[in-house]
């Protein structure tokens, strides 16, 4: 997610994440804003200076410093504002619009089921629905059968669901049980990486300590070769890695598993790994984060501290 006003100001970290890798054959833009004349001119400029394949209006976000600025989820709640940016964004787009966003606002008021048919006379290319509302964050099960409502209603738009997705059975069960035309991985993705090689091979990886060792090392270099590996660069790429491990650890290897898939829901039992590498990799312990990093970063600098930003679960 890019926000519209910091694209429009020129800031360099936001730019940043418009750059399309060279691997990436299907890329969008998401932006986020709360107001017409600022996301159509950064759908202007994208569409204008930029290659991408569609952009997507991020109508989901739950964070109160950007609902307070009427920016994310909030523009669920005001739909004659909705309209206004959909009809302006789409009058300056060459490629297709789509939209992303939750049940609702409140939790016990669905609102997303009255938004769809409007998107989709809107002209909106597909609507990716989280089944969450803004005020249950990551507390309980996403609820797919309102997804499956929504998919009903928007017809012929394709809506995508996204909640909870951690195995090929999860994704396959909500692509033939509901009428969604494909699915968002969002968390899991970040928990278990090779969930996309499990999709494809319709199979559970019992991947080996090592071989996660690996893509956390290929990662670090993709972050030093981006940052730079100055100390800064280090750093930065540091901060993001303990990101990142901070869903990594939730991940229970399949040969450890009781019963196969995990559920993404399932709190992560305290295990020993088949090796010294697996149970270190499984350690919720900031502190055994902070030892990973320095495996590939080096020593951490004096007075350094790590609070995760993202407390994402929703255990049972």
């Amino acid at each position: 997610m890019a926000m519209a006003t910091n694209i429009l100001q020129g800031q360099m970290s936001e730019w940043a994440l418009l750059k399309r890798h060279k691997s990436e054959d299907l890329f969008g833009i998401q932006i986020c804003g709360g107001w017409s004349d600022t996301l159509t001119r950064c759908a202007q400029l994208i569409n204008d200076e930029l290659v991408a394949d569609f952009v997507d209006l991020n109508c989901g976000c739950p964070i109160d410093l950007i609902y307070k600025k009427g920016e994310g989820c909030a523009l669920m709640g005001k739909t004659n504002k909705f309209e206004q940016i959909i009809r302006s964004m789409k009058s300056v787009l060459e490629i297709p619009l789509t939209v992303k966003m939750r049940t609702g606002i409140m939790d016990n008021k669905s609102i997303a089921h009255h938004l769809v048919p409007k998107l989709r006379d809107w002209d909106v290319s597909m609507v990716t629905i989280h089944g969450r509302s803004r005020e249950q964050r990551y507390t309980k099960s996403a609820d797919w059968d309102y997804i499956d409502q929504c998919a009903e209603l928007a017809k012929p738009m394709p809506v995508f669901g996204n909640g909870d997705i951690l195995s090929y059975e999860d994704l396959d069960c909500h692509i033939k049980e509901t009428e969604v035309k494909g699915c968002m991985i969002a968390r899991g993705a970040l928990i278990k990486p090779w969930i996309f090689t499990e999709i494809k091979e319709q199979r559970h990886w019992d991947i080996s300590s090592n071989e996660r060792f690996e893509m956390i090392k290929s990662f670090v270099n993709n972050g030093l070769e981006h940052w730079g590996s100055d100390q800064q660069g280090v750093e930065t790429t540091r901060r993001f890695l303990l990101e990142w491990l901070s869903f990594l650890y939730r991940y229970i290897p399949v040969g450890v598993l009781e019963s196969v898939p995990q559920k993404i829901n399932q709190r992560p039992p305290k295990y020993i790994g088949r090796n010294d590498l697996e149970t270190l990799l499984s350690s919720p312990n900031c502190g055994d984060w902070l030892k990973i990093s320095e495996m590939l970063l080096g020593p951490v600098p004096d007075g350094f501290n790590f609070l995760p930003k993202h407390k994402a679960n929703a255990y049972m």
